[in-house]
């Protein structure tokens, strides 16, 4: 009986041997393409990732909080720069209109029926002004 156990064994491991080499052998695919190989399913690959260690985890922070920090910065400043930029060209505009007030020209018109005899071109160049701080001709 035993050596009828071991034969038994033997027999059966060798049908399982070649059961596994036939399942891995394959025909001639259906589209020629015999250089592509069978790929398995991304569920049954297994990967291995690498854990990073707590020092390199904290090196890795440290790094990031310091770019962080460096591109904060750098937006900071452009926009203070932009800020800055943006006073200039008021207070530049505010400046340039008070001096186009001082160097105007300004006649006071008393006579209502002037303006009826204007032309349409004099009438839109008219325009109102405060006679407190004015010069008048």
């Amino acid at each position: 009986k035993p050596a009828l156990l071991v034969e038994s064994k033997r027999q059966l491991r060798q049908k399982k041997d070649v059961a596994a080499s036939t399942e891995s052998v394959r025909g001639r695919p259906k589209s020629g393409r015999i250089w592509k190989t069978q790929k398995e399913r991304f569920a049954v690959v297994k990967k291995t990732i690498r854990r990073k260690t707590t020092d390199e985890r904290l090196a890795y922070r440290a790094e990031m909080k310091q770019i962080k920090e460096l591109s904060q910065s750098l937006k900071d400043e452009r926009k203070r720069q932009n800020e800055e930029k943006r006073l200039r060209r008021e207070e530049n505009k505010r400046r340039r209109l008070e001096n186009e007030r001082k160097a105007e020209i300004v006649q006071i018109i008393n006579n209502p029926a002037k303006l009826k005899r204007m032309r349409k071109k004099q009438l839109r160049m008219i325009e109102k002004r405060d006679l407190a701080n004015v010069k008048v001709v």
